[in-house]
């Protein structure tokens, strides 16, 4: 697999923060991805951080090292601020997710005093507009957004994202549905089925089924997801490597969890629906599957195509045991698809919201 190209970020904070207020005995710098004593913390951080937010945690180690390991620091960068202890009080990340698109996670911790607190995350908010002008720079763009996400109930996180500039752009539906065993009889097979003249199937693979993925179906997948939402809020470009670069990076992929659907009205089929479904674990209980990406192109769309696509990863989910299936949709999304969601049992479990801030990029 192609690799993309090294990171764009500037890894010195003090080279994006010429001017920093903390308290005399703290300190900014960089989490150690090696020492486990920073790993546990940022995911205590994380999971205080989801609990406060939504009412639960759920993130893991796992989660934390997608962002913080060797491989992860390929396309992104991290900075912590330390109390006089050591002991890391404020995370933040950035990651340069698509050309103009910087994605930033901003943690504070939620038992600092008040005006403490301010003063971190005003540091954490300015080391990522240092580090948005880096990688808009690097990208030859003259103004690069800083897209972050806050919990729907986290006042905090709102007023300081108001206070620096952020608005509020989108609310985003976070959604489940139960799944139940006979669901597994859905489809007629998740790896590969037929209905009205639409074909739904694995992506192909070596080695009998257990090998890499076939790139040219991989390639189709990127295609179709590119081209289902060119129009479609926030969308910018991404290239095929950077594109499997960060899937793979996620903790729940599986190859055996993407999906192509094609239209055989002609001899040749043509893809026209991609679903990429991930595994969700669980500490108590069974796992669930979780829709990453679902797109249709719109030459294709009213032929059953998203709702196949559903069915398939429902199948295929209860086939392996598990409870659930999730996904994300877009609450004001003029295609109707809060509407299919919620008509196959979907239903909203919480929500969150995207905050923007367009930085311009000094030439």
């Amino acid at each position: 697999m192609i690799i993309p190209e090294g990171s764009r970020f500037e890894s010195d904070p003090e080279e994006v923060l010429p001017r920093i207020s903390l308290p005399d005995d703290w300190t900014v710098g960089q989490p150690d991805p090696a020492d486990p004593a920073d790993v546990d913390r940022l995911t205590h951080l994380l999971r205080a951080h989801e609990r406060h937010g939504r009412g639960w945690a759920g993130a893991s180690v796992d989660d934390v090292l997608v962002e913080v390991s060797e491989h992860g620091l390929r396309m992104r960068e991290n900075v912590v601020l330390r109390d006089g202890d050591g002991e890391i009080r404020a995370w933040g990340s950035v990651h340069d997710r698509s050309v103009g698109r910087m994605l930033f996670v901003h943690i504070v911790e939620r038992d600092l005093p008040e005006e403490l607190a301010d003063t971190c995350s005003d540091i954490l908010i300015e080391w990522a507009v240092g580090q948005a002008q880096e990688v808009g720079r690097a990208r030859g763009l003259e103004v690069q957004q800083i897209d972050t996400g806050a919990f729907a109930d986290d006042e905090r996180q709102h007023a300081w994202l108001a206070r620096c500039g952020f608005d509020r752009v989108r609310t985003w539906w976070q959604m489940s549905r139960p799944v139940s065993p006979d669901e597994a009889g859905l489809v007629e097979s998740p790896d590969h089925w037929e209905e009205k003249g639409v074909v739904f199937r694995l992506v192909r693979r070596s080695g009998s089924g257990s090998g890499m993925p076939d790139e040219s179906d991989l390639r189709e997948v990127h295609e179709v997801l590119e081209g289902a939402f060119v129009d479609h809020f926030n969308s910018s470009e991404e290239t095929f490597e950077e594109f499997l670069f960060r899937l793979r990076e996620d903790p729940g992929h599986r190859w055996d969890h993407w999906w192509l659907a094609e239209l055989t009205d002609d001899e040749t089929p043509q893809p026209v629906g991609a679903l990429i479904g991930t595994v969700s674990e669980s500490a108590n209980g069974p796992d669930g599957s979780y829709v990453s990406y679902l797109g249709v192109l719109e030459a294709a769309r009213g032929r059953g195509v998203a709702k196949g696509l559903l069915r398939t990863i429902i199948a295929d989910a209860a086939a392996r045991g598990r409870d659930r299936v999730g996904l994300e949709v877009d609450a004001d999304s003029p295609t109707g698809a809060a509407g299919l969601y919620t008509s196959m049992d979907w239903k909203t479990k919480y929500v969150t919201e995207s905050w923007h801030r367009d930085v311009p990029v000094p030439s």
